[in-house]
């Protein structure tokens, strides 16, 4: 895995910057936001298909295998 995804701080960092107070936001901000955001949802949603065969994960999360394939099934884009 990337280590640009991996780091939720630069993720914040990005988005943070995306919005400013009174202005008008960038479009290539929002568009950049947007495909971390997406990529974000994409690489949780691999690792939550990656678990879904342990079940002391999933106890740990509160999740049953057909809860946790279910999410890992969304579309990234929703």
């Amino acid at each position: 895995m990337s280590t640009l995804f991996a780091n939720s701080v630069f993720v914040e960092r990005v988005r943070r910057n995306a919005t400013t107070v009174d202005h008008q936001r960038n479009s290539w901000l929002v568009l950049i936001d947007r495909w971390l955001a997406s990529s974000e949802r994409m690489h949780q949603r691999a690792g939550l298909r990656a678990i879904a065969d342990d079940p002391h994960l999933l106890a740990d999360l509160g999740l049953t295998r057909e809860e946790a394939l279910e999410q890992a099934d969304v579309p990234f884009w929703r």
